[in-house]
């Protein structure tokens, strides 16, 4: 009887060690790191919406954000990046499109999610673009559609004949909507030329170069440019040249209108896969970029007075 009582009070404590691990491992706090490349609405806005979608879905109390921001250097979002990496975090989510670049390159095994990034084939040389990138990263796009936009400087400038296309250089997704609307412009009888910065120390010179030579200008969903709207302004609209941006936040600053996505929207997006892919074991690779679900033509009320342009029919204000 004593042997097989303490078999028995053996067997009860295994078991009890075993059910409190499991608990334990049931109740570890997941961890996601979310790099974002630089503080403007836009980007802060799909942080919010990724934030908003991953504690309804999880719970507050089942992870921890470990939130950091790169400045704008994109070498920060590598740092950034590799400090996840080394911390085994559970998911990434990459903000824009060096942080994007970033992960890709630092991790092939932890999920990562991208938001407000552009073309996916651009960002990380794809070819063969099949709408899913196939490894361990997906995400959501902010791309509106550019034939629109182009018809939307059309529709609000009918007698213009340049379009001077004004955005960073170094940002890949940048350089794909320029390419894009080129063509698009093209098709509409109207000529574009580039202007080219490289960093925000040449914004407003470069920006006086368009201002000078343009009927109007065309700002993509460009990141830089977002976080120089106010020295873009001091050029633009003293030289009394409209500026038509690929979204809202740059419109609010600098532009008259935009044919714009919300970018809590797409955030709120991939903080709804994030928690299929954490909470419910959906394979990343498996799962198609997501794009905004609606667009909406908007205007600067407030730039277009100072303009001395009228409120467009059909458009609304920001």
């Amino acid at each position: 009887m004593k042997k097989l009582f303490v078999v028995s009070l053996v067997l009860v404590l295994a078991l009890g060690s075993v059910f409190a691990q499991g608990a334990s491992e049931s109740s570890k706090k997941l961890t996601v790191g979310i790099c974002q490349l630089v503080q403007h609405p836009a980007l802060d806005a799909a942080t919010q919406g990724f934030k908003d979608a991953l504690i309804e879905g999880i719970g507050a109390e089942n992870v921890n954000i470990d939130e950091q921001n790169a400045s704008g250097e994109p070498a920060n979002c590598a740092t950034i990046i590799n400090g996840f990496v080394a911390k085994n975090v559970d998911l990434i989510l990459a903000n824009a499109t060096p942080a994007l670049q970033a992960a890709a390159s630092a991790t092939s095994t932890i999920p990562v999610l991208g938001t407000s990034i552009t073309d996916y084939a651009s960002a990380l040389d794809i070819t063969g673009w099949t709408g899913t990138v196939g490894t361990n990263v997906s995400g959501t796009s902010d791309l509106a559609p550019l034939a629109e936009q182009a018809d939307m400087i059309k529709e609000l400038f009918p007698s213009a004949k340049k379009v001077g296309i004004l955005f960073c250089s170094s940002e890949a997704n940048s350089v794909y909507q320029v390419e894009e609307m080129e063509k698009y412009l093209a098709s509409l009888s109207i000529e574009t030329e580039r202007f080219s910065f490289t960093d925000t120390n040449d914004v407003a010179s470069v920006a006086q170069k368009a201002a000078d030579s343009s009927d109007v200008i065309y700002i993509p969903t460009d990141n830089t440019a977002a976080s120089n709207t106010e020295a873009i302004a001091n050029v633009v609209i003293p030289a009394k040249v409209p500026v038509v941006a690929g979204e809202e936040g740059i419109c609010q600053g600098c532009g008259v209108a935009t044919l714009s996505i919300s970018y809590y929207d797409i955030g709120y997006a991939t903080g709804k896969m994030a928690v299929e892919i954490l909470k419910n074991g959906a394979d990343v690779s498996k799962m198609p970029i997501q794009f905004a679900p609606q667009v909406t033509k908007k205007y600067n009320a407030s730039v277009c007075a100072q303009l001395g342009i009228e409120a467009p029919a059909g458009y609304e204000a920001i």
